[in-house]
């Protein structure tokens, strides 16, 4: 094999990033060229069935990290899928509420799903490379992860649950404001050409699925601040950081349309999550100042993160079984593809 192959790069052999690479290049082929020929409406059998072949890859990944770098590295990427694919069951509310707030039927979301996962394995890549451009220099920011997860822990459990509003986004007022943003969707087109009103001559304008798009990739870089030092707090390995996070991500276009119908269900899930954020951030905290620096045990963090996760999923099917879907949101957002109700976009 060629000698750059072996080559380490952010400390891990080049062909496995490019092992990595080629799995989600040709996920991404299969999701344009089979599952986006057309539009159409996710049903939530087969969202279950493209969820459960994404997880199965993912953690068949997570089987060749363990035979190839051994059961620590195997563990560590484990402990990263699970939270962050828990972490993405929250996500999928805020996703279900950007589109019913922009009146995006479900046969255009899946697009813009699509498009969005593709710029977060991008915006993903920057701040996890970004994490680990801190943490060579300076370990100490490493503790800094640490308390910003517990208090993050913290004030989740105790959040309320009021809805985000979405009318109220800089960015959605500023793109309103400055750009040609159309009144009512163009298909799955994220750009068209419409006539001007005082010239009448045919300008670009976005469409509201473009708009649909934006919010929802700075509603991730928000999860971001979460879920990346959650990661960094369970490794330093850049390989296993950002391939446990992709991985995770992948999946969630597939799980989306199984998960909005049912995302009431979750609604313990939330304080589990707390209670992993806050085991994270502590066994830093615990394993350099009582431990004399010794590792936290990877079985044990992969035990606990399992455990919590587990138990807020049950107690949330449970708890909630029989209660109806609240109404949310609280506006009616007129019929699909228009601008009623949007806060005058």
């Amino acid at each position: 094999m060629p000698e750059f192959l072996f080559v380490d790069w952010l400390g891990t052999p080049a062909w496995f990033w490019m092992a990595f690479l080629a799995i989600v290049v040709a996920l991404t082929a299969f999701d344009l060229g089979f599952l986006n020929k057309e539009d159409k409406e996710l049903g939530i059998r087969e969202s279950l069935k493209l969820s459960v072949f994404y997880i199965a890859i993912a953690l068949a990944f997570g089987a060749w990290v363990w035979m190839e770098r051994g059961a620590e590295a195997g563990m560590q990427y484990y402990t990263g899928f699970f939270i962050e694919k828990a972490l993405s069951i929250d996500n999928v509310f805020v996703i279900s509420l950007i589109f019913t707030y922009f009146a995006i039927p479900p046969k255009y979301q899946y697009r813009a799903l699509l498009w969005g996962i593709m710029a977060v394995i991008v915006l993903r890549g920057l701040m996890i490379a970004g994490g680990a451009a801190l943490l060579a220099q300076a370990y100490w920011v490493l503790y800094l992860f640490a308390a910003f997860l517990i208090v993050t822990g913290v004030k989740m459990f105790f959040a309320g649950d009021a809805p985000m509003d979405v009318g109220s986004n800089p960015v959605v007022r500023w793109i309103s404001n400055h750009m040609r943003v159309t009144k009512e969707l163009h298909a799955q087109k994220f750009f068209v050409k419409v006539p001007d009103e005082k010239t009448g001559r045919m300008v670009r304008a976005a469409t509201p699925l473009f708009l649909a798009l934006v919010v929802i990739n700075l509603a991730d870089l928000v999860f971001a601040v979460d879920s990346v030092p959650a990661i960094f707090a369970i490794t330093t390995d850049t390989f296993i950081v950002y391939t446990s996070n992709i991985f995770a991500i992948l999946g969630l276009r597939a799980l989306y349309f199984a998960l909005a119908a049912m995302v009431h269900r979750f609604h313990y899930l939330k304080y589990a999550l707390a209670a992993v954020l806050v085991f994270i951030g502590s066994k830093i905290l615990v394993a350099d100042f009582l431990l004399g620096g010794a590792k936290f045990p990877p079985a044990v963090s992969l035990g606990v993160t399992f455990a919590l996760i587990a138990a807020g999923i049950i107690v949330s099917l449970v708890k909630t079984k029989g209660q109806p879907e609240p109404d949310w949101p609280a506006e009616p957002v007129g019929e699909p593809g228009t601008t009623a109700n949007r806060h005058n976009l």
